[in-house]
């Protein structure tokens, strides 16, 4: 798979929310059975925040969402309500892209991999 990074633009579906982010153009995306990824359908892969940015005016069009523990942050646009990026609990110390959100062109390949967020404790191994 091609590993070089690029830098991809994307955002939520009413392009209040814009961002950009660098990574590579094949990633591995995470899909999660959690109660919350189960109901929004999110597939994500997960960056460094140094290589996430936010563009333009989209601070404006953010809300956050948290509960249980508080480490996640869910993040979603004010205006369509869509979840184009947020903070995980396995990964606090990263940004978690929802590769639908990334605009066409520049992601040659996404291999979706399974988490059982369902038993969300026994599962955090996986990235350990």
């Amino acid at each position: 798979m091609d590993q070089d990074s690029v830098l991809h633009k994307g955002g939520c579906r009413c392009r209040k929310l814009r961002w950009r982010v660098r990574a590579p153009r094949s990633v591995e995306a995470w899909k999660c059975n959690c109660s919350d990824c189960s109901m929004r359908g999110n597939v994500h892969f997960t960056v460094a925040p140094e290589n996430f940015e936010l563009l333009g005016n989209s601070e404006e069009f953010l809300t956050t969402h948290t509960f249980g523990t508080g480490t996640a942050k869910h993040v979603f646009c004010k205006v369509c309500g869509i979840t184009s990026f947020y903070v995980p609990r396995g990964t606090p110390n990263g940004v978690a892209v929802t590769f639908r959100g990334v605009d066409p062109g520049t992601l040659s390949h996404v291999e979706i991999k399974h988490y059982d967020g369902h038993n969300w404790e026994s599962s955090l191994d996986q990235f350990s």
